[in-house]
């Protein structure tokens, strides 16, 4: 089966990560979660250890390769990239290429040929604000497919798009993706 890079920022949504990470796995995939400081505020590395049966990486220190590549080295085994939730902060950061913590590297690390999906988390005011729109049209450009919103009542109990897809949509898409 594929190798999963799953990635995990600080959203409210993150336990939808951790359910299509457990999916993932019971479907033979290989998963590698690697959650930014921001998700740690929701859920823990463990949890995911747990799920995957692969040790999660929540920090960037050298925890797979002792020369400090580890961005390299897990991007080059990616058979997908998948970022759910992905917030604000992360989407902005990776379509003006600023690489601020593993995650972010590892997404401008990894080949354009590897299929890259991003799941947007966040507030309807948020998302529909000119920059987010403007950095995932960027990201649209740079070769990511972006899997929702959906339209619905988000963790700031506010109503509109922003409301993360629920997971079997995602693994549809992932499906879909790998074909």
């Amino acid at each position: 089966m594929a190798n999963i890079l799953l990635g995990v920022t600080g959203s409210a949504a993150c336990f939808k990560a951790a359910m299509c990470a457990s999916q993932l796995t019971q479907q033979e995939h290989h998963v590698q979660v690697v959650l930014t400081p921001m998700a740690l505020e929701f859920v823990s590395a463990l949890q995911f250890s747990c799920l995957t049966g692969v040790p999660a990486i929540s920090h960037d220190d050298s925890q797979l390769d002792p020369a400090g590549m580890e961005h390299i080295s897990l991007a080059r085994q990616a058979d997908l990239m998948l970022i759910m939730p992905a917030t604000a902060n992360t989407i902005g950061h990776i379509a003006n290429g600023i690489a601020g913590n593993l995650l972010t590297t590892l997404a401008l690390a990894i080949s354009d040929t590897i299929p890259r999906l991003i799941a947007p988390a966040m507030n309807p005011e948020m998302f529909s604000h000119p920059a987010v729109q403007r950095n995932l049209q960027q990201l649209e450009a740079d070769g990511w497919q972006q899997v929702g919103p959906g339209f619905g009542v988000t963790a700031c109990q506010e109503e509109g798009a922003g409301r993360m897809l629920e997971v079997d949509e995602i693994l549809e898409k992932v499906a879909i993706v790998l074909g």
